[in-house]
C-alpha cells in the first residue's frame, strides 16, 4: 500500500449522483459542498450528506455554466467549478499551499476525526497542523503532508474509496508559479494577485479547458486572445504554457487600467465582463469571485 494512494473509484464518482435519499456521507460531496459555496450556490453545512442544498446548488450551477441539469458532479462539472472542483482525492500528494477539491476533502476527513480545521479548500497552516496531530495519533511520520501512508489511514475507514495509483502533473505547479511571477513583474502587476487568479480559474492547471472554451492558467477565451493579440500586444503568442499566461496577464492589466486600479471591480470585469460592470456594477455573484481571489492573495499561493 506504501506506493499507492487513497482515491475514490468509479463507484464512489457515480455516487456523486445527487439524490437526498439517504443520511449516508460521502466525504467527496464535502468537496462539492465547498465549490458550491465558493460560487454563492450553497449556504449549508460542509456535512458531505447530498441533501436538498447540495442538490438545488449542483443544478442551479450546471444551469448556470450551460451543462446538462442532470445533478451529477461528473468530470463535465467539475471541471466547470474549476480549481475547486478538481483533482479528486486522492490522485495528488497534499502539503500547505495547496488549493482544490482533495484539499477541502482532506480538510473534511480530518475534521470528521476531531480535528480543529476549516475546510474551505486551501491547505493553510491550520491544516498542516490538524494533519501533524492526525499523523502522531496514527504513529504515522508526522510530517504534515498526506502521502500515500496518511491518506490510506484516512481512506481506511471511509466508505467508498479504494487504492489506484496518483496521476502526475505533466507541468509541475512550481514552474507555473514561477511564470505567472514573471509575467507579473514583466507587466508591473502585483505577483501575488496574477497567482491568485490563476489559482481560482484553474488551480495551476495549464491543460484546462472549459464548456465554454477557455483554456490554460488564466482560463482565457479565443475572443480574448485574440483582440490581446491584436489591441495591446501587437503580434501573436506562442500557444505554450508561458504564452497563455502572458495573455492572461496583459489583459488583467488592461482592465486594472481601464478601471482606474481598482482590484475589485477590474476582477469583476475578468469574470462578468467590462461593459457588463459597466452597465450593472458588480453583480452578487462576482463579488463571491472577487473576494475568493482577493482571499487567496492574501495567503500568497
Amino acid at each position: 500500500m506504501a506506493g499507492k494512494i487513497v482515491v475514490c473509484g468509479a463507484a464512489v464518482l457515480a455516487g456523486l449522483t445527487l439524490a437526498a435519499t439517504a443520511q449516508a456521507r460521502n466525504p467527496q460531496i464535502a468537496g462539492l459542498q465547498v465549490a458550491l459555496r465558493a460560487y454563492g450556490l450553497y449556504n449549508g453545512p460542509i456535512d458531505a450528506i447530498a441533501g436538498p442544498k447540495t442538490v438545488r446548488g449542483t443544478k442551479a450551477f450546471q444551469r448556470r455554466v450551460g451543462l446538462p441539469v442532470d445533478g451529477r458532479a461528473g468530470p463535465a462539472t467539475r471541471r466547470a467549478l474549476g480549481p475547486l472542483g478538481m483533482p479528486v482525492f486522492g490522485r495528488r500528494t497534499l502539503r500547505r499551499g495547496l488549493f482544490g477539491w482533495d484539499v477541502s476533502v482532506l480538510q473534511y476527513m480530518l475534521a470528521r476525526r476531531g480535528q480543529l480545521v476549516p475546510v474551505y479548500g486551501f491547505f493553510d497552516r491550520a491544516t498542516e497542523k490538524a494533519l501533524r496531530r492526525y499523523q502522531r495519533s496514527k504513529r504515522l511520520a508526522a510530517d504534515g503532508i498526506a502521502g500515500p501512508r496518511t491518506i490510506t489511514a484516512l481512506g481506511r475507514t471511509t466508505p467508498g474509496v479504494r487504492a489506484a495509483r496518483p496521476v502526475a502533473p505533466r507541468v509541475s505547479s512550481t514552474s507555473v508559479r514561477t511564470m505567472l511571477t514573471n509575467w507579473a513583474i514583466a507587466y508591473r502587476l502585483d505577483p501575488s494577485l496574477v497567482r491568485a487568479l490563476a489559482w481560482m480559474e484553474s488551480g495551476y492547471q495549464p491543460g484546462l479547458v472549459s464548456s465554454a472554451g477557455a483554456r490554460g492558467v488564466l482560463q482565457v477565451l479565443p475572443s480574448t486572445r485574440g483582440y490581446v493579440e491584436k489591441q495591446l500586444i501587437g503580434h501573436k503568442v506562442p500557444r505554450s504554457t508561458s504564452g497563455n499566461i502572458r495573455i492572461g496577464v496583459v489583459y488583467l492589466r488592461h482592465l486594472l487600467r481601464q478601471f482606474g486600479w481598482n482590484r475589485t471591480r477590474a476582477l469583476a470585469a475578468w469574470y462578468q465582463g467590462p461593459n457588463s460592470v459597466r452597465r450593472h456594477g458588480v453583480l452578487p455573484v462576482s463579488r463571491q469571485f472577487v473576494a475568493n481571489v482577493l482571499a487567496l492573495r492574501h495567503r500568497n499561493v
